[in-house]
């Protein structure tokens, strides 16, 4: 079984086990309460779905001068049960995973640990009081942390078997389709889906053509997964157009590394532009929903300017996300037809599916089915909330902490220095961004500002 497949089944099984014991701890009148609330014109608050793996499932709490805070924060309250939980959890999951492939599962085991450790490090950084003022997330310091130690002592080889970048951040996008729900789409309806999906494939192509034809970019895999991350969502981006033109380990690395960097300086400039131009919220939550990367950093951006603006960033981000299938799936088509093509004279159909990136079909399908339980369940929109946030949401962001520490073992950065001397890199991000800046701002205004007031 293939790894894409893997991830799939991993995730899969996650989601639906989880579903399965919010079902089973519903109360025994659950969805009567929910249907005459729905028919009652009258207020009634209906009874909510809850979650037996919330307690079990946790990260480091916040803290502001003792580490130790983060898991013990209070004389009750600790999040230790929680953590060792995930530990115990993510090793079963991965043990299986390895084994599967026919790999030592007494090697992943030893070196497991040690990894995951690095991320628990990752997520306790990010959860100190000053760090977390800035929104400076656990991608960015998992990744330093990494990158620390490989470009130190070096990554030694009896840990590189706990080293499986794309196993877990294939499992975690899986989980993260549940998020990625279609009712975001009626939030905003048109204007919404004018500016995230109008403007991202037109600055994705542009990007890339700049690339090619502007810059003379040598590597095609680089610049294609640089103009995904930067127009379409960022890393999640990244990572599935990565695997859908079989980028290298430094492209994909350099891509996130520009990507986390540029985060936390749009994440504090564009609340300040928009302000002094005068934007609406709708305006401006559009703008910054539809240009910056990761989805924490559009929420903190968003609530500088309100909480009307943070509700529509997020929608169009979220609305943005639902497009990570269609860029692998065409990314893939582009590079077996005019990519691969330059090197193989017989390309077919087969050679697409060879080429599609498997897992987005988890994430597709993982969207499908949370978004037709929010939907048409009765109550399903707390079953969501309690399957997602109390179950599969902690694990989901371990496996993308611990995929990131893994890229950062993973990336020597000499070889990521040569791919970045020219500059060309970031030439190509800066211009990418800025078109996308100017585009989106224009589609925003057009939409929220002129055409749709009443939005």
């Amino acid at each position: 079984m293939s790894e894409d497949w893997i991830a799939v089944a991993l995730g899969s099984g996650v989601l639906l086990v989880s579903l399965a014991l919010v079902f089973a701890s519903l109360p025994a009148d659950y969805f009567t309460a929910h249907q005459q609330v729905d028919a009652a014109a009258d207020e009634v608050t209906p009874p909510t779905a809850s979650n037996p793996l919330a307690s079990w499932f946790a990260k480091p709490g916040s803290w502001v001068r003792n580490p130790l805070d983060s898991v013990y924060q209070t004389d009750d309250v600790s999040l230790l049960i929680g953590i060792a939980g995930v530990f115990v959890a993510t090793s079963a999951l991965f043990a299986f995973a390895v084994w599967t492939q026919g790999l030592s599962v007494t090697h992943f085991s030893r070196a497991y640990p040690f990894v995951f450790l690095l991320a628990l490090l990752a997520f306790t950084i990010t959860k100190q009081e000053f760090i977390t003022k800035y929104n400076l997330e656990y991608a960015l310091w998992a990744l330093l942390v990494g990158l620390l130690i490989s470009n130190t002592i070096g990554t030694p080889a009896w840990l590189r078997p706990a080293v499986r970048t794309e196993l877990y951040i294939k499992t975690g996008l899986v989980l993260y389709g549940a998020k990625v729900l279609l009712g975001t789409l009626a939030k905003l309806g048109l204007p919404g889906l004018c500016v995230a999906w109008i403007v991202t494939p037109v600055v994705l192509i542009t990007t890339f053509w700049f690339g090619q034809r502007v810059l003379g970019m040598n590597s095609k895999s680089l610049n294609m997964v640089i103009s995904a991350d930067m127009s379409v969502c960022g890393v999640s981006a990244a990572i599935a157009t990565a695997s859908a033109c079989r980028a290298k380990q430094q492209e994909l690395s350099l891509a996130i590394g520009l990507s986390l960097s540029f985060t936390v300086i749009m994440m504090i400039a564009l609340p300040a532009a928009a302000t002094a131009l005068g934007l609406s919220e709708y305006v401006g939550g559009a703008w910054i929903g539809g240009t910056i990367d990761s989805t924490g950093a559009v929420v903190a951006a968003g609530q500088w300017l309100g909480q009307t603006a943070a509700e529509v960033a997020i929608t169009i981000k979220l609305i943005q996300n639902l497009l990570i299938g269609v860029t692998a799936f065409g990314v893939a088509l582009y590079w077996v037809r005019y990519v691969d093509a330059e090197a193989k004279s017989n390309v077919n159909a087969w050679e697409i599916w060879h080429r599609f990136p498997k897992f987005v079909i988890g994430f597709l399908g993982a969207s499908a089915l949370f978004s037709a339980i929010q939907a048409w369940v009765p109550g399903g929109e707390s079953i969501v909330a309690a399957t997602i946030k109390q179950g599969s949401d902690p694990l989901r962001s371990w496996m993308f902490c611990l995929a990131f520490v893994s890229i950062g073992l993973d990336t020597d950065y000499r070889v990521l220095a040569s791919t970045f001397g020219s500059g060309k890199p970031l030439i190509l991000y800066v211009c990418g961004q800025s078109l996308n800046l100017i585009l989106t701002l224009a589609m925003a205004w057009l939409v929220f500002g002129y055409l749709w007031h009443a939005v």
